[in-house]
């Protein structure tokens, strides 16, 4: 852990201020993420002809978890590429992009991906810190180690 970083996040996590509602309101932000975009799933078959079904949700739904594969090189690049894949902005681009096209297999696929990224966020995943998997924006993941328990 380069020491920047360390003291950054030591800081954080040694915070006199209680970040308890801070993290349950962003929980909360992503179980509306979720639901909002799964209602827009939802209302395509309306909009277009091109619905694709919730089987395809279900089948694409998971595939934003496929950038955890950078961690078999290193955290750093893990985090590079699970903070890409798990960051509102791109599939936000990309339902503007099929909006404006009138694409409906732009908006679906975008819709997909953010649902996952709110499913993400409820579940309390946030963006990782480049150290380890375990380090997000929403806290720590997992168990404490054994010495703070």
């Amino acid at each position: 852990m380069t020491e920047p970083y360390a003291a950054h996040f030591e800081a954080a996590v040694e915070s006199p201020v209680d970040t308890r509602w801070t993290v349950r309101h962003l929980r909360l932000e992503g179980l509306a993420l979720l639901v909002g975009a799964s209602a827009t799933y939802a209302w395509l078959p309306t909009w277009s002809s091109a619905a694709w079904g919730w089987a395809v949700f279900a089948a694409a739904f998971l595939l934003p978890d496929l950038a955890m594969l950078g961690y078999l090189k290193s955290a750093r690049v893990g985090a590079l590429t699970y903070n890409l894949a798990h960051t509102e902005w791109l599939p936000a681009a990309l339902l503007g992009l099929g909006l404006w096209s009138q694409q409906a297999p732009l908006v679906s696929a975008a819709t997909i991906w953010l649902a996952h990224i709110g499913f993400d966020r409820a579940l309390g995943y946030g963006l990782k810190y480049p150290d380890a998997f375990g380090h997000t924006h929403l806290g720590r993941l997992g168990r404490p180690p054994a010495a703070s328990r």
